[in-house]
C-alpha cells in the first residue's frame, strides 16, 4: 500500500474520511451531503472508493470528494485504496450508508488527544424505526461493550501510522472491519465514543431482521472457532451488479448456510 510522502501530508487536513461504495450511489449521495456539512468539514480530506455504477456514483459525488475507481470491489480493498491514496494523520472509515454525528470531527480529535489511544469506533444505531432492529442494536451494543470488537458499520477511525503500520485490512472479502479492530487493541488502547453513528437497517428489512441477525451470528461463531467464513461472503454482499443489502436470491431465504 502506498504511503503519502511527507510533503503531501503537510499540505492537506489532519483527517481523511474514505467512504467505500459500491453500486450505491443514492445512499452515497446522502452521506456525502451529511459529511460536507459537518462543524469542521471543510478541513477534512474526504475519499470515495468506488466500483460498479459510474454513471451513478459521479453523479452522487459531484466533485465533493476525490473520486477513487481502484481495481478492487470488496469493502477491504476499496478501502485499502481509499487509505493508499490519503494524507491525513487519522482515517476514519464510513460506509456509503452511514450518517456520522454531528459532531464527529471535534469526538475523533478529543479521543486521540490521548496518545495511547490508536482508534476507536461510534456507538451503533440503526437509521430506521421498529422494534426488531431496535432490539438488534441493544444486543449488538451489550456485544461490543463487552468484547471491544467493533464493526464498519460504527465507522472506525485509526492513526494514519498505525493503519499503515498494520499493512491496512486484511484482503478478506468479510468480516475486514472485525479483523482490523482486533488488531488495533493489540496495537494498543481503543475507544468507543458513546455517541451514535446513523447506519441503514436496509439489509436486515430486506431479508429479514431476525434472519439477518441470526446469520452474523452463524458468522462470527465460525470467525471465533477460526473456521471458514469467506465462503460465505458473496451471500452477505449480494449479487456485485445490485445494491448492497439487497435481498437474497429467491430459495436462499429460508436457510441459513
Amino acid at each position: 500500500m502506498r504511503s503519502a510522502s511527507p510533503s503531501e501530508r503537510a499540505l492537506t487536513a489532519p483527517l481523511s474520511v474514505i467512504v467505500p461504495a459500491r453500486n450505491d450511489a443514492a445512499a452515497l449521495g446522502l452521506t456525502l451531503d451529511r459529511l460536507r456539512g459537518l462543524p469542521g468539514g471543510e478541513a477534512v480530506e474526504l475519499i470515495v472508493a468506488a466500483s460498479g455504477d459510474r454513471e451513478g456514483t459521479e453523479r452522487a459525488v459531484a466533485g465533493r470528494a476525490r473520486l477513487l475507481w481502484p481495481p478492487g470491489a470488496t469493502r477491504a480493498a476499496l478501502m485499502n485504496a481509499g487509505a493508499a491514496a490519503a494524507t491525513g494523520a487519522t482515517f476514519f472509515f464510513v460506509h456509503a450508508d452511514s450518517l456520522p454525528p454531528v459532531d464527529a470531527v471535534r469526538r475523533i480529535e478529543e479521543a486521540l488527544r490521548d496518545a495511547r489511544v490508536v482508534g476507536g469506533a461510534f456507538e451503533h444505531l440503526f437509521a430506521e424505526p421498529g422494534w426488531s432492529l431496535r432490539a438488534i442494536t441493544w444486543i449488538n451494543r451489550i456485544r461490543y461493550r463487552l468484547t471491544r470488537n467493533y464493526y464498519g458499520d460504527q465507522g472506525l477511525f485509526v492513526r494514519a501510522a498505525v493503519f499503515r503500520e498494520l499493512g491496512g485490512y486484511r484482503d478478506l472479502a468479510i468480516l475486514e472491519d472485525l479483523d482490523l479492530s482486533q488488531r488495533l487493541r493489540r496495537r494498543g488502547r481503543t475507544v468507543l465514543i458513546r455517541v451514535p453513528l446513523l447506519t441503514s437497517g436496509r439489509r436486515f428489512l430486506a431479508r429479514g431482521p431476525w434472519r439477518t441477525f441470526f446469520f452474523i451470528v452463524w458468522l462470527l461463531a465460525l470467525y471465533t472457532l477460526g473456521l471458514d467464513t469467506q465462503r460465505y461472503a458473496e451471500r452477505w454482499r449480494g449479487p456485485a451488479d445490485r445494491w448492497p443489502g439487497s435481498p437474497w436470491p429467491s430459495g436462499r431465504r429460508s436457510a441459513l448456510p
